[in-house]
């Protein structure tokens, strides 16, 4: 409990002279980072090595398919700030190029070739309505996107299905039903399934993070992933702190009721939720909301509380983060573009430590991040660790992962999985479940 994972390999930026102490990161909260200069920039700093990848944020993506984008990109000299309507209309060619091809190979019978390319061309999408639709044009790529995500899903050996769960306990201006991506492989001891509930980030959707869903399905893993409030399709009203806690009740209703696919069923005592970034804030306050209900919440780079701090929101847009974080974080929390007002109002009404959450009961917590987020401070991880005496709170565990910046990747990946794997007490060696579940990440093409 609250071990150290030692990494020299990627050390602390540059002192540029200013020092805040009141972070961890000290001088590099006031230090500007390269992708920030223009498109040329993230993709060359950032960007360019994850895409051949194929990992974050280009899931199903090669840098094939980018490059032509890229190419166009810089040479219009895009920067910030950024049209966004602008931005994404650069990927839409290229996007419909893939799903052609695609419908093509599916007219033709070739099942696999049409897979990879519906696949591929949600890739395309993805990328042109980050980090969040918030023009006309980023919301068409989002819809489409999805389109063509659950074409390439369906024909998937074992499908990703989209799915509309009841929200019987939605509000008036809230919709009435859950978005959600399902993939339920069969028991084939004909018991109840493990259920892992993925709560997405900022900017990774249910459509990103499926990648996960298959991996896990190899071992009669249920998956259910779905949007946090104020991103994708959340039904949630996001300036609403208790929206998600309503949410949850619903979502916790259904896994454990007849309406699940025949063959199929959860077994309610073996449900994880795992919630990735600004997820893992939301992971945290469902450990605390609904901690009977739950066998344990992974708050994997998440938030509580020093998230809100006026001095951080006013740095975090010139650092980790590809894009603004402040105004999509504003955004996403039911603000719009009013930044200065969620800077006023953000902490105290939505801080976990000021609401009192975080002292409530809890069910098996495990807390992760590097030591060098920039874009949660790796304070929170410690707030949400320890009570207001100074100890670890029960049923509470935590690793940072000392040289690495927001979710600690990849060395987190890996400590997760052995927290899961030993709550559920599979049978599976620990060794073989991580690699096969994280093997089964990187987008390899076959076309």
């Amino acid at each position: 409990m609250g071990d150290l994972i030692q990494d020299s390999s990627n050390s602390p930026p540059a002192n540029d002279g200013k020092v805040d102490e009141a972070y961890h990161i000290s001088s590099a909260l006031h230090t500007r980072a390269a992708h920030h200069e223009s498109f040329q920039q993230l993709w060359e700093t950032k960007w360019k090595a994850p895409c051949s990848m194929g990992v974050y944020p280009f899931m199903f993506g090669t840098i094939a398919d980018f490059q032509p984008v890229v190419d166009a990109i810089i040479a219009k000299d895009l920067k910030e700030p950024y049209n966004w309507d602008e931005y994404a209309s650069m990927f839409f060619p290229q996007a419909f190029k893939l799903a052609f091809t695609a419908h093509q190979a599916e007219q033709n019978g070739e099942k696999e070739k049409a897979c990879e390319y519906y696949l591929r061309s949600s890739a395309l999408y993805r990328i042109a309505r980050f980090p969040a639709p918030r023009s006309p044009k980023q919301h068409e790529a989002w819809n489409l996107g999805k389109q063509v995500f659950y074409k390439g899903a369906s024909l998937l050996p074992t499908p990703i299905l989209p799915i509309e769960i009841p929200h019987p306990n939605h509000t008036p201006s809230e919709p009435p039903t859950i978005p959600a991506s399902l993939l339920l492989p069969p028991s084939p001891t004909k018991t109840p399934l493990p259920l892992l509930i993925i709560l997405t980030g900022l900017d990774g959707y249910r459509t990103d993070l499926s990648v996960w869903q298959t991996p896990f399905s190899l071992f009669s893993i249920a998956t259910l992933i779905l949007e946090i409030p104020g991103t994708g399709d959340s039904p949630s009203h996001p300036s609403d702190p208790t929206s998600p806690d309503r949410l949850l009740t619903s979502l916790l209703s259904y896994t454990t009721s007849t309406h699940l696919p025949p063959d199929s069923s959860i077994d309610p005592s073996k449900i994880i939720l795992w919630g990735f970034s600004t997820g893992g804030y939301y992971a945290l306050r469902a450990a605390h909301t609904h901690p009977h209900q739950l066998l344990g919440a992974v708050s994997l780079g998440g938030g509580c509380h020093r998230m809100f701090d006026e001095t951080w929101l006013r740095n975090v847009n010139h650092l980790e983060y590809p894009f603004d974080l402040a105004h999509t974080l504003a955004h996403k929390f039911g603000y719009g573009d009013d930044l200065e007002m969620f800077i006023k109002e953000g902490k105290q009404k939505f801080s976990l430590l000021e609401n009192g959450i975080l002292d409530q009961e809890s069910c098996n917590v495990l807390v992760v991040n590097g030591d060098l987020d920039e874009i949660f401070p790796v304070e929170d991880l410690y707030i949400a660790v320890r009570d207001r005496d100074g100890n670890v709170r029960k049923n509470t565990e935590f690793k940072v992962v000392e040289g690495r910046k927001h979710m600690g990747e990849p060395e987190s990946f890996g400590v997760i999985l052995e927290w899961i794997h030993r709550l559920w007490g599979l049978e599976v060696g620990v060794d073989e479940f991580k690699k096969r579940v994280l093997g089964g990440l990187p987008f390899k093409p076959k076309y």
